[in-house]
């Protein structure tokens, strides 16, 4: 018998352990580099992770609302004392309004897709109704010279036209994502119709009440599902050119939109003050310098500029806390921005493309009419900013299509998986092959693989025996 050839095992110190095996899908640093260059290289590979969009779409929400809430306290004390009412009215109901939005938010990330294709007909059919009651004598209220609000008791208001923007998104969405799936949309009256004709059901009904700042945002919903749904670019121009000349029909015929139309830009209130608003929000914002006078310790809230706690707040915001304050509200809703792209970028699924890119344009479109206004570069639309201004009505249906943008960037199988491998001792329950085993195909998941899965040992060959 022959003696079995093997190479002796390399003796190994006491209480030692092999060095860990880098990550298949972590690339190495290049050798050489300067410190800028890997920290540049860092960045971009945290940018690139599964959970950006995901955590950006959180973070972003939630700093924007809290900081929204520190702001409408501060704004709207000298309103509510001037009224005669408390000097935290405004702020309480706010503060409920946020705590029914974030049940709502968590609601929408625990629902699946299919629930919230399901939620588009009621929604739009709720809305449709809602906003119909406004226009019957008697039942709609008038504020601020819009007719578009529904007393529900007590001091409690609501705006049917703010969840309209929501209804459109969901009914838009699964709307194009069927016909889509049935290869309809390359023909131009499969793509238009009913899109077009539900649309200026909901614009006409809102003009009615003489709302047009809210009907600039469903009209950019519209145009953002079209864009997303691939219409031709000669399509796509005669539904905006038509959408220009009727925008410019309605301004030119009220002297309240011609006048707001002559302030953009404006440095003087004007002879009889039509641009008051306008002028003392540019004030607001270029008393503020750098930092700001101090949480609380603005003077254009003292009755000088109107709305200082809704449509101007971001300029009161300028006021105490600088410019570092306004950008920091800037960069969260580019962040906010950017993550709902990359949303709507990433998936598969045509329907959370769809509404994805609905609810970011619905947000960033209101966000850019609202700080353009107060900067002057655009005319007073009367739009709230997003998760920021006071206004329950406007801040419940936002929250809940945040909600989904989370749980849209949850539904991706990277994120997934991601999620999963920081779940609390998953990581010794993963397949072989770590992140990566859970993205290969045919491969059950950790959660799966949890009852039947054992620890596995390392096999000793056979030369080490």
């Amino acid at each position: 018998m022959t003696a079995r050839s093997a190479k002796p095992p390399t003796a190994r110190r006491a209480g030692t352990r092999p060095a860990p095996a880098r990550p298949p899908g972590r690339p190495r640093t290049p050798q050489g580099t300067s410190a800028p260059q890997r920290l540049f290289l860092r960045a971009k590979r945290a940018w690139d992770r599964p959970l950006t969009a995901y955590y950006l779409i959180l973070g972003g929400s939630a700093l924007i609302t809290v900081l929204g809430l520190v702001m409408v306290f501060s704004a709207s004390q000298i309103q509510a004392l001037q009224s005669g009412l408390p000097s935290t009215y405004y702020f309480r109901k706010q503060l409920v309004a946020a705590l029914l939005g974030a049940v709502l938010l968590l609601a929408a990330t625990r629902m699946p897709t299919r629930v919230h294709r399901g939620l588009a007909y009621p929604l739009l059919t709720v809305s449709v109704f809602l906003m119909c009651l406004v226009q019957i004598p008697g039942v709609g209220q008038e504020v601020n010279g819009n007719r578009n609000w529904l007393s529900l008791g007590g001091p409690f208001q609501l705006q049917p036209s703010e969840f309209a923007k929501l209804a459109l998104v969901l009914w838009g969405a699964d709307l194009l994502a069927r016909k889509g799936e049935k290869k309809m949309l390359t023909q131009w009256k499969h793509l238009l119709v009913p899109l077009v004709p539900g649309t200026l059901l909901l614009l006409g009904l809102i003009m009615l009440g003489g709302d047009m700042g809210t009907a600039i945002i469903l009209g950019a919903v519209l145009f953002g599902l079209l864009w997303l749904a691939g219409a031709p670019t000669r399509l796509f121009g005669t539904v905006l050119a038509v959408a220009v000349v009727a925008s410019a029909f309605l301004i030119t015929s009220n002297p309240n939109r011609m006048s707001r139309l002559g302030c953009i830009a404006a440095t003087d209130p004007g002879p009889q003050d039509q641009c008051w608003q306008a002028v003392h929000g540019i004030y607001a914002l270029a008393s503020g310098g750098w930092f700001g006078s101090g949480l609380g310790a603005s003077v254009e809230k003292w009755g000088q500029l109107p709305e200082p706690h809704t449509d101007f707040i971001f300029a009161v915001t300028g006021e105490e806390l600088g410019l570092a304050g306004t950008l920091s509200v800037l960069a969260l809703f580019a962040a906010l921005g950017y993550a709902g792209i990359r949303v709507a970028g990433r998936t598969e699924d045509p329907f959370v493309r769809y509404a994805a890119g609905g609810v970011t344009t619905w947000i960033t479109v209101q966000a850019v009419v609202n700080i353009g206004a107060v900067l002057g570069l655009l005319p007073i639309a009367g739009v709230p900013l997003p998760l920021f201004s006071y206004g329950g009505s406007a801040l419940l249906p936002t929250m809940f299509a945040v909600g989904m943008l989370i749980a849209f960037a949850r539904s991706d199988p990277a994120a997934r998986a991601a999620l999963a491998v920081r779940q609390p001792g998953l990581w010794q329950r993963m397949p072989r092959g770590g992140l990566a085993g859970l993205l290969r195909p045919g491969t059950t998941s950790g959660r799966k693989r949890e009852k039947t899965m054992r620890r596995r040992t390392r096999r000793v060959p056979s030369g080490e025996r």
